[in-house]
């Protein structure tokens, strides 16, 4: 995701007035060499994680739902799990 995307997202996501935010975290990693772990390691500790699996096992969607304080605090989130590489964020 490029830099000008984070600025639109922290902009969108500033235009909420209610803080915290139940927010959804959604992305897709290849099951390999570890990357699951390494999203999972970098969601908040207390939200409630989910995974699917692709028929082939090839691919994993991990969901993150979990309360967040702020829109950087989102934005920070999405920008250190989208520096992995064969991330895709949703």
């Amino acid at each position: 995701m490029a830099q000008k995307n984070y600025t639109l997202l922290l902009e969108k996501l500033e235009q909420n007035k209610t803080w915290p935010l139940l927010y959804m975290f959604k992305f897709i990693t290849p099951n390999e060499d570890g990357k699951v772990k390494k999203v999972v390691s970098y969601l908040p500790d207390h939200g409630e994680i989910s995974y699917k699996h692709t028929k082939n096992l090839k691919f994993v969607s991990v969901t993150c739902k979990a309360k967040m304080p702020s829109a950087q605090s989102i934005v920070d989130v999405t920008i250190a799990i989208n520096k992995i590489d064969g991330i895709i964020a949703l």
